[in-house]
């Protein structure tokens, strides 16, 4: 008895303290970073280093029905402020007017290429055709439905540049859509975990993933690891520990602003996080073997996050079913979770809360001058992320064990969100 109460015990602190550190260790790590690399680049957004040579940039836009997207996207690619590049749209089977409307373009500007694939073929594919075409050693992707700033293509592409490693730099998504509840969360989703989680995992020299909505690549490190795999659901998790694995680093660029659109409705939201989840499994077993090796001791901190993360997941749901069990059958004095949230425990992780948006808009502000405004949203962002990553793990993790290796991941379209 004492030895169940005692796991029992150990379990409910575990779910609702790992939420606790995990905060802090971000925070730490995303402070650290601004002082050490971000406050060190003594210029504005809109004032990009001057790079003593901008080599050429082919920028990548694959697109599957994205009729509704795709003349903004293209034509805020195209007023980049860079001297030597070319834009590559690839539309991959698109059912709507995508095709049509990219040919209109085509005529009109001479930076532009058009790629069409017969059938919908899926991400990896699309950018690897793209790749197999495009005239630069440099490669820049973003997404059908993205806008991406006009001085972001100079700031990642400084990175390369600098330094004869670095394998792919990623952006800095921002939220577009902010006209629905689950909209305005996200702007705290996106400054407050995921802007923080980038800085703290470069700390540590690894980052999960380089988003594939907005990041730059080497040629030579696509190359030698042999591109997009076409049986990933997410091949941007992928691709970033494939690169890392083979000793390519990974950067950040929180200058490298790009404008996304992400869903607004529950459902929407729901398979998209299943999505991620089970990318994440998949990749995590695909490569499962070469990460206890030596060689690849520095995304041991990337894999101990990842185990950790989907073990309180699962940790998160045996609590709540005990306590519903509780609630309808008295199991002796064996069982005894007193609650889904422990009432200090719980005031500890809303002080937390708070203290972890107010670092995020100290940092993100000079992005977003109004980002305060969504501050009455922002603080629910703690319970929604978790929740909803918990619940999406717990059903993601076991598709990715399930899934078919060799079948190939096409597009699905997505729940674009509400917006004005």
């Amino acid at each position: 008895m004492h030895v169940i109460n005692s796991t029992l015990s150990f379990l409910h602190n575990f779910a609702f303290y790992y939420p606790f550190v995990m905060a802090y260790l971000w925070m730490l790590g995303a402070i650290y970073y601004r002082v050490k690399w971000e406050n060190k680049i003594k210029r504005k957004i809109d004032d990009p280093p001057i790079l003593d040579l901008e080599p050429p940039v082919s920028i990548l836009v694959p697109c599957h029905n994205e009729g509704n997207n795709v003349l903004d996207t293209v034509e805020f690619l195209l007023n980049q402020d860079y001297s030597d590049f070319e834009v590559i749209a690839i539309n991959d089977g698109s059912t709507d007017n995508t095709g049509e409307l990219l040919d209109q373009l085509e005529s009109k500007h001479e930076h532009l290429r058009v790629i069409h694939l017969a059938s919908n073929q899926g991400k990896a594919m699309a950018l690897k055709a793209a790749t197999l075409l495009a005239k630069s050693e440099y490669l820049l992707c973003v997404d059908g439905d993205a806008l991406l700033d006009k001085h972001a293509t100079r700031w990642m592409i400084r990175h390369f540049v600098k330094r004869p490693d670095v394998g792919a730099v990623t952006g800095n998504p921002r939220i577009r859509n902010r006209t629905g509840i689950l909209g305005k969360i996200q702007v705290g989703e996106f400054s407050a975990i995921i802007g923080l989680i980038k800085r703290a995992q470069r700390i540590y020299g690894r980052v999960f993933t380089a988003s594939g909505v907005i990041v730059a690549f080497r040629k030579t490190a696509l190359h030698e690891i042999g591109y997009w795999n076409n049986d990933m659901v997410t091949e941007d998790i992928d691709i970033s520990w494939r690169l890392q694995l083979n000793h390519w680093q990974i950067f950040f660029e929180p200058n490298a602003l790009c404008w996304i659109l992400m869903p607004e409705t529950l459902s929407g939201l729901f398979r998209q996080r299943v999505r991620w989840a089970q990318g994440g499994g998949e990749t995590f077993f695909r490569h499962f073997k070469h990460l206890f090796q030596w060689q690849s001791r520095r995304m041991w901190p990337i894999m101990l996050e990842y185990m950790t993360s989907v073990l309180w997941s699962y940790t998160i749901l045996t609590v709540a079913v005990i306590w519903i069990v509780q609630q309808f059958y008295s199991i002796s004095d064996l069982v005894l979770v007193e609650g889904l949230l422990p009432g200090w425990a719980g005031t500890i992780l809303i002080f937390t809360a708070i203290f972890q948006f107010t670092v995020s808009v100290i940092i993100d502000s000079r992005f977003e001058n109004n980002l305060h405004r969504n501050i009455f949203w922002m603080i629910w962002f703690p319970m929604s992320y978790w929740m909803i990553n918990m619940t999406a793990t717990v059903v993601g993790f076991p598709k990715a064990i399930l899934t078919k290796r060799g079948q190939r991941a096409t597009w699905t379209s997505p729940d674009r969100g509400l917006h004005q």
